[in-house]
Formats: structure tokens, sequence, C-alpha cells
């Protein structure tokens, strides 16, 4: 097993630090390939989200990979390797599998058991198998990661509340409202969060809805599934922002932009312009962009709540139960154990698989020897002696091929497939050409559907009526 995690979390860093790292989707193939320019890494894959920074690399060395990888992030950074390594954390082996088990479950969200990082895993497989950075190790364990998390949501009530970033976020703002129920909401970006936003506001009774975004097609149709859904919507441009916020209540941004959109121009404008009584009408600005899409100064207004994912994640409701969590955990663990008995053997297969071959190599030139021998040996005779002597092959591999197997399932199990390779001087050669057929066709195509939770909206609890 060499897979390498080299990570930066909302549990390791301030928002300040993950604002640096944030890479967009356009930016994680540039990172993986300049991962892979180094022959000590095969595979890779970026996981990037409002919370983590997480690459995913199979490695030739632990030392090496981790150095390329750490150099990588620095540069596309501009952090020194000290700052860097100062707030990452490092999995190997079976630490970086538990650990992304645990992530594709929830356990490790500012959201415990939140559904959407179960879409977010997805997508960044799809974008490395797209970019053909994931090979047999990354691909096997992206899909076991995903199937774990679907099962976790499935079997415990770890996400019974329904919690999201966006939910908490919103049930935050409700608070300090006294309720959102004809209230004026402006949600700046129109994306994924921005139509899980506009969805949840309008469970909440939101009197009408400003969407604003840098493409007014995409803004055009989220407000026409907001006014789909019987709330009156409309559609400004960004550069509108101030005249937007005038009347606002609640605002939530999430634009993914790499510097605030929300200045503390606009807001102090809009203020302004309102005359508003900041004791009877209070603005509450969900920052929930990563970077954060809103200035931090803005915080320091009068009469101006800014609630961000840092607030989020020490918000009661975005805990689930102890007993949820401790059945998610054993899952996990449960999981952790059968998929590295499945990788062990795996291992060895191709050895046994090229003992078998390299056996039935031996019966056939030894067959070929007794027929140049024994030219007059009736077809009968010649073929009784040929099933014979296979049988006796078989019999005597069927045991140690099957043992060698059982051996191999327990931890260090590696060290039987090298013992076997070694006693029948197996050619390495061989055994690779083996290994390469076998996974020449384990590579299915990913679907661009739901199938393991690829979308928070499509999930039970927290369901988006906009079908973003």
């Amino acid at each position: 097993m060499s897979i390498l995690l080299f990570g930066v979390s909302h549990r390791s860093a301030p928002v300040s630090v993950l604002e640096q790292l944030s890479i967009d989707e356009s930016e994680q193939v540039k990172i993986v390939d300049k991962v892979l320019e180094s022959p000590l890494v095969t595979e890779a894959m970026v996981l990037s989200t409002c919370n983590r920074v997480e690459v995913y690399a199979v490695v030739e060395a632990f030392h090496g990979g981790l150095s390329v990888i750490g150099q990588v992030l620095s540069e596309h950074s501009g952090m020194s390797m000290g700052d860097l390594t100062r707030h990452a954390y490092v999995r190997y082996s079976e630490a970086a599998v538990e650990h992304l088990f645990a992530v594709a479950s929830g356990l490790d969200s500012a959201v415990i058991g939140e559904q959407q990082v179960l879409g977010q895993v997805r997508r960044s497989y799809a974008a490395a198998e797209a970019n053909r950075s994931v090979g047999r190790v990354l691909h096997e364990l992206a899909q076991r990661a995903l199937s774990v998390g679907k099962r976790v949501h499935s079997e415990t009530g770890i996400d019974a509340a329904g919690a999201s970033v966006v939910s908490v976020a919103l049930g935050i703002a409700e608070r300090h409202l006294g309720g959102l129920e004809a209230k004026t909401a402006v949600v700046v970006g129109a994306g994924a969060m921005g139509a899980l936003s506009s969805a949840h506001l309008t469970r909440a009774g939101i009197g009408r809805i400003r969407v604003l975004n840098r493409s007014l097609p995409r803004a055009q149709r989220l407000a026409g599934k907001v006014r789909g859904a019987g709330v009156p919507a409309e559609v400004m441009r960004l550069d509108r922002l101030a005249e937007a916020l005038s009347d606002a209540d609640v605002v939530v941004s999430c634009t993914g932009a790499v510097s605030p959109v929300v200045s503390l121009a606009d807001v102090h404008h809009a203020l302004a312009q309102a005359r508003r009584d900041e004791e009877t009408q209070p603005l509450v600005i969900c920052d929930l962009g990563m970077p954060r899409d809103v200035d931090p100064a803005v915080a320091g207004l009068p009469g101006v709540w800014v609630v961000d994912v840092d607030r989020v994640q020490h918000e009661p409701s975005a805990h689930a139960t102890a007993a949820d969590v401790d059945a998610a955990r054993h899952i996990v663990a449960a999981e952790v154990a059968a998929y590295l008995v499945g990788q062990r053997m795996a291992e060895v297969t191709p050895t046994v698989t090229a003992l078998r071959q390299r056996a039935a190599e031996v019966v056939e030139a030894e067959l070929l020897r007794l027929e140049n021998r024994l030219p007059g040996l009736e077809r009968a005779e010649r073929e009784e002696v040929a099933r014979t002597v296979r049988r006796v092959v078989d019999k005597l591999l069927h045991a140690p091929t099957v043992r060698i197997k059982q051996l191999a399932s327990a931890p260090g199990g590696d060290s039987y497939a090298e013992a076997l390779r070694e006693l029948f001087e197996l050619d390495q050669t061989a055994i690779n050409s083996v290994a390469a057929v076998a996974t020449a066709g384990e590579l299915p195509a990913v679907s661009s559907g739901f199938d393991a939770g690829m979308h928070p909206g499509d999930l039970p609890h927290d369901r988006n009526p906009f079908g973003e």
C-alpha cells in the first residue's frame, strides 16, 4: 500500500490559511499534472472544498512523494514549506484510507454528517479520472470511499437533522432576524451552494430573493426556479450589489471567487442609503465562500452580523449525536479492514496466477517431450496421460495457493507474495504483465448522474426543490 495523503483542513488551519491554499476546479488539473511530473508519483487526485485541500497520491517512496506534493502546494499558495507544514497533516497507507472513508462519511466535516462532501469526493474523482491521473489504486480507493459514505448515510442517523453549512448558517440568521418569513434575501452566486441556499430560504417562507451572479444566464435560471416555487425573484448584476443590499435582511454569498465580492464600501453604502435602524433592521450576511466572499471589515459595522464557516462549525446544530457518530465510525472501521484485506489479496493474486501459468507451461513442455519420445502412443492414451499430469499439478498447487491467499489477507501479508516469487523463481516481468491485464478493464467511465451522493440536493434530508 503506497497511498499518501497531504492535507490542510478546518481542523488544522485557520480560514486565512485555507484561503491561501484554495484550489478551484481549473487549478486542480494543474496541481495534479505538476505532482505527476515527478517519477516518484504515479497517481494523484485533489479534493478541494470550502473546508479542506487534500492531495491523494500513489507514491514510490514516502519521503520523496511528501516532498513533491508539499513543494507543489507551497508554490501554488505562496506559503513557505515551514508555514505550510505547520498547518498540514499527513496520512500514509492504511491511515490515508481511513481518513478518506471518514471524509466521505461526513465525519470530518465542519457540520458532522453533512452530505455535500460525498458529492465533492465524487466530483474530485471524476475530474482526476477525466485527466487520466488515477490508476487502479486510486480508482478502487475512491469508489470504495463513495460506497462507504453512502452506507453511513443510509444505515445511521448521522444526517437525521439534515444539517449542512447552508442550513446551519441560515438557522443562525433566522434567530437573529426573528424568522425569515416575508423577509428579503440576496443570494450572491448561482452555483450549487446558491441553489441550495435559495431552496432553504424558500422553505423558510422568505418574501423575495435577488440573485446576483457573474453569469446572468445562470442567475436567470436559478431565479426562474425560485419563481416556480412561488417566491418572487429578480436578477441583478454584481455591480449593483450595493443597491441589492439596501433593503436586504439576509445575504448568502458563495461564489468561489479568489477575492472578496462583498466589500466594506458596498455594505456601508447600502446601509447609509437605506437609513436602516440597526436595532430593528439588522443585516445578516452568511459568508460561505472559500476564499471568503465578504471583506472581514464588514463584521465591524453596526447592525451587521457576519456568519462564516468558523461560526457554523461551533453551532450546536452542526454536531450529530454521539451514538450516531459512534455507529458511523464502526462502519468506517469495518470497511477499512475489509478494503485492506481485499487489497492485500489483490496484490498476491498476480503472483499466484503467474505461478499457475508457469506450471501450465511446464506441463505442456513435458507432454510435448513425451510425445516426441513415444510417438506411437494412441490418442486416447496421450489424452489420459495429459489429464493425469494436469490433475497432479493442480492438486499440488491447490492447497498452497489457497493458503497463501488466506495468509496474504492478514497484516504484513504482502511478504508471502515475495516468498512465492523466490521459491518458484517467478519472473517479475511476467507477474507485472498479469497485473496489467487484470487492471485493463477495471476503470469504468464515471457517470454524470447521481449514484453515490453526487449532489446534496438529491439527498433525502437536504432536498433541493430546484434540482441544481
